[in-house]
């Protein structure tokens, strides 16, 4: 299909630990309905060849999202579909480049506000998932702080993770998973996000309505917080929706986009 104006850019954003390659049942799907579509690795994410002990703060980790959408040509918009901690990414593409930002989902997603310091929404969500609710997850020293890197364990995973998913995905998940970190000691000494960048970007929540990590209840606290212009719950979904809820994931994704691009 040709580029036109019915033609959307999709730019899709893993979750900690995770890669691009955990959109490969939502990949063709959208491509299949006549759209572009983008998947990225984090650094130190996927088959990026960099470390986490390479990668020192939240804007390093995004470098490869950042670098993305400022090669986009002048005319060019995206519209970006973060997930879990991609949230946060999504937050420091949104602050530098609103203009080139059609519209941003977040999926099962940290949402930050303009009010309150980037740090504060993982921080509430870190109080609320205590450390024994992270079973056989593996936690390690990042610059100066304890606890501060992980790699998610199998049995986490598959219970807490991917509890609805394929059995297949969970295989997968378990080969493919990659020690990540919330880079707490740098988010802490990030200025809060502005209303003219991060604040000027349409912004739609898609709820996963049977997430145990990032609970429906937690989804919508950080939509009450931050408030977005829409909401849409995709049922039956775990925290992994691209997995456990290709289909309707990828319906979601299509409307949103037809409706706010």
């Amino acid at each position: 299909m040709s580029a036109s104006n019915s033609q959307k850019h999709f730019v899709l954003v893993h979750g900690a630990g995770h890669g691009a390659w955990c959109w490969y049942k939502i990949k063709p799907r959208l491509e299949s309905a006549g759209h572009k579509v983008t998947a990225l690795d984090n650094a130190a994410s996927g088959i990026d060849t960099k470390s986490l002990e390479d990668v020192h703060s939240l804007e390093e980790y995004s470098e490869p999202l950042l670098q993305f959408i400022g090669s986009l040509g002048p005319q060019e918009k995206v519209i970006l579909v973060g997930h879990s901690l991609g949230g946060m990414n999504l937050s420091v593409a949104m602050e530098k480049f609103p203009e080139k930002i059609s519209a941003a989902v977040f999926l099962a997603a940290f949402l930050p506000d303009t009010t309150h310091h980037p740090w504060y929404i993982v921080d509430q969500f870190m109080q609320k998932l205590p450390l024994d609710r992270w079973l056989d997850t593996q936690f390690g020293q990042f610059g100066e702080e304890p606890f501060a890197s992980f790699h998610f364990g199998p049995k986490f995973l598959a219970t807490s993770l991917y509890q609805l998913s394929p059995i297949e995905d969970i295989e997968l998940a378990k080969s493919l998973v990659r020690k990540s970190s919330f880079f707490r000691e740098q988010v802490c000494k990030m200025k809060n996000l502005s209303n003219e960048g991060y604040g000027s970007v349409t912004r739609v929540y898609a709820v996963c309505e049977k997430d145990m990590v990032i609970t429906k209840e937690f989804q919508h606290w950080m939509i009450q917080n931050s408030g977005v212009k829409d909401v849409v719950e995709i049922k039956g979904a775990d925290h992994m929706p691209m997995f456990s809820k290709p289909q309707e994931l990828s319906n979601s994704l299509l409307e949103i986009a037809h409706k706010y691009t």
